[in-house]
């Protein structure tokens, strides 16, 4: 099988030497990967996958990073059992996550510590699953590697929180990528032991491959609400057969204007907020024309909902008390659901704006904010 990255993506020698290591381990790796926002995380991890997957059948990926996730839309903490290599690191690729949660938010800075939980619940997840120890044969179970992708939030907050995460997945392996601006860089060493050795943890300090005309490593800027948007949009584009004619934005937007939504009894599902209380005479209306996650509740108070994809909520008949939901769920998951959750992740406004249509809390002649 072919590991080679896509044309338009350097893969310095350096990257290649610590993903070598990395598969070379004697035991299968839990390898987190952490540093400065656009320094390459994404890309490196897709590209150890790759290397991971020449030696094995499967590999693990656990997304924590809400704003920019690889495989699912944003808001979701996940986790995806990867099985085949990806040709091309430069286009981004939706995949159906074995398990995930719907944060809700495309930052933990409203709600770190819930954050954290979220992360906790699917890591342990991953551990039940894929890394048991059976005590009788005295070997795993199951032998699965493990990607962990970070958010680059790793200052003041979000430092706190990169160093709980590491503290509770232990990885066998770290990776931590630099740039030339020393002051967005993480510290030096094993920064999150608290001056303790640890050499059962391996840590590889590599520099981004992007580089000036100095040849000094730098960030690459992208723009993330931008990002967000298309990930969305290509995320409602399954509710389409392949072959539909939907190769614009304006084509995507007029198909989910007209698409036949779900009905969904009011009286079958229960609505909950993850980031703010919505007075019950206004929870309709901070419904209508948002994203949703569409959720089945657990057992227990500790245990959180997973969420099985997301919704746009098309519109709601309290007459009738229905909810109208258009999702890329088959019918078969969608009659799982007993819980919409909402959060913070917004319909991208080229979507609500369609020739012939009103869409509710759309303005019109306004100046943006940005």
């Amino acid at each position: 099988m072919c590991s080679s990255p896509s044309p338009d993506i350097f893969i310095p020698p350096q990257w290649s030497q610590a993903a070598n290591s990395i598969v070379s381990s004697s035991t299968p790796p839990i390898t987190l990967i952490c540093g400065a926002k656009n320094c390459g995380k994404s890309t490196f991890a897709r590209y150890l996958l790759n290397i991971l997957l020449t030696r094995c059948n499967r590999a693990a990926f656990l997304d924590t990073d809400v704003g920019q996730p690889e495989f699912t839309p944003p808001g979701f903490v996940s986790l995806t059992v990867v099985q085949k290599i990806t040709p091309d690191l430069t286009i981004p690729c939706l995949k159906t996550p074995e398990r995930s949660l719907f944060f809700g938010d495309v930052s933990s800075k409203r709600d770190p510590s819930a954050y954290l939980n979220y992360i906790h619940s699917i890591y342990d997840y991953y551990q039940r699953e894929y890394r048991t120890f059976d005590k009788g044969e005295k070997c795993y179970k199951i032998q699965m590697p493990l990607v962990v992708n970070t958010p680059g939030w790793v200052k003041g907050v979000g430092y706190d929180v990169l160093v709980d995460m590491l503290k509770y997945i232990c990885p066998t392996h770290i990776v931590k990528i630099g740039i030339s601006t020393e002051d967005q860089n993480l510290p030096a060493g094993k920064f999150w032991l608290d001056g303790e050795h640890d050499r059962s943890i391996k840590l590889l300090e590599i520099y981004s491959a992007r580089q000036d005309s100095l040849n000094r490593p730098m960030l690459v800027q992208k723009d993330a609400r931008l990002m967000r948007d298309l990930r969305i949009m290509a995320y409602f584009r399954q509710c389409f057969p392949r072959g539909s004619d939907i190769s614009t934005i304006k084509k995507l937007a007029h198909s989910l204007t007209f698409q036949c939504p779900y009905q969904v009894p009011i009286a079958s599902i229960k609505i909950r907020n993850g980031h703010r209380e919505v007075p019950r005479s206004e929870i309709f209306y901070s419904l209508n024309a948002s994203i949703v996650g569409l959720a089945v509740e657990s057992e227990g108070a500790e245990n959180l909902p997973w969420c099985l994809g997301l919704g746009i909520v098309r519109g709601i008949d309290t007459v009738k008390g229905m909810l109208y939901v258009i999702t890329p769920l088959p019918f078969g998951s969608l009659k799982k659901v007993n819980l919409l959750l909402q959060g913070y992740i917004q319909t991208p406004s080229c979507l609500l704006q369609v020739q012939g249509c009103i869409s509710p809390y759309m303005s019109t002649n306004v100046l943006t904010t940005s």
